[in-house]
């Protein structure tokens, strides 16, 4: 029998992964009824008492509504055992696509746990911000496609020299012109691909993966994305041939959606302040239970205390 999963995201930036508003992308997915959702919303706005008209994840985070927070994802709350949320730490994110694309290796947590340790602030910035523009199509106004190349691989050329490991990964990048020459040839030829940098396109493939683990197909119901167009939802098909069909609704219209944004929305916030230590170890444990150990999550501190395996380098 198909099972329907409602699914919202939270600090969706599509391509764009540094310099934005969010370090972290979460993406979650509920298997609720549509009464026990309305319930749900039902009892959170009783327990807020806010006169807006839709209610959002931030509401929750509200300090002076911690309690509420504390119920929606406690152990005896509404969500607990029928919820799922994968994290993205979007900048290691980046990193791994740019590894597997110029160099074809797993060395990502190398580079994304040294590059800071290494580099000034600012330069790593420009370096992850030269690697965004360098894995996704151009912006408008449209920029040269060389420049782009030739403003990533100029600040390749100077962090070469970094000592150890990390030295000897950038020097094969600083080689791998060709291979970015080639992958941004084929992006401008198909910008649309399911291979795009939105990490909400892999969050879509590791739902269906989670949901269909006993085998019964899954039906996605999930918050409007432009992102989700039909080829790429064509393509997630193909991968995951689990995937019966994915509709998009107006929040709004779905109370279940409605439940997946709180959780999306509250674990990019808890997940988020964990990885730049500043945690709270109270809300941090209640989201544990949610998590995906297999988000892309390279911070082991923060990883073992959201129950994430981690990606180390092999």
């Amino acid at each position: 029998m198909l099972r329907e999963i409602a699914c919202d995201e939270s600090g969706s930036e599509g391509e764009k992964l540094v310099g934005g508003n969010t370090d972290v992308f979460a993406h979650a997915g509920v298997c609720l009824s549509r009464a026990a959702a309305a319930e749900i919303v039902l009892e959170a706005r009783s327990r807020i008492a806010s006169p807006a008209v839709e209610y959002k994840a931030n509401h929750l985070l509200r300090e002076k509504n911690r309690a509420v927070l504390e119920w929606f994802l406690g152990p005896d709350g509404p969500i607990y055992g029928v919820a799922h949320v994968y994290l993205v730490d979007k900048a290691f994110f980046l990193i791994g696509n740019l590894m597997d694309v110029l160099l074809g290796e797993e060395v990502a947590a190398t580079v994304h746990q040294e590059g800071p340790r290494t580099f000034t602030a600012p330069r790593w910035q420009a370096f992850l911000e030269a690697a965004n523009d360098l894995m996704r199509p151009n912006r408008r106004p449209p920029i040269p496609q060389t420049a782009v190349e030739d403003v990533f691989f100029d600040l390749v050329e100077v962090m070469a020299v970094a000592p150890g490991r990390l030295g000897g990964i950038l020097e094969r990048l600083r080689k791998a012109r060709p291979e970015a020459e080639a992958f941004r040839a084929r992006l401008f030829d198909d910008p649309h691909s399911i291979r795009a940098l939105d990490p909400l396109i892999p969050a879509i493939v590791r739902t269906v993966s989670y949901w269909s683990a006993d085998g019964r197909p899954v039906a996605i119901v999930h918050d409007e994305q432009p992102a989700l167009t039909q080829r790429r939802i064509a393509g997630i098909q193909e991968v995951r041939g689990q995937l019966a069909s994915l509709r998009m609704v107006d929040s709004q219209s779905d109370e279940r959606v409605q439940v997946a944004d709180y959780l999306a929305g509250t674990a990019r916030k808890i997940a988020s302040e964990e990885l730049n230590d500043r945690g709270d170890a109270e809300l941090t444990a209640l989201l544990r239970p949610y998590v995906d150990a297999g988000s892309i999550w390279a911070d082991e501190r923060s990883g073992s205390l959201l129950g994430v395996q981690g990606k180390p380098d092999v």
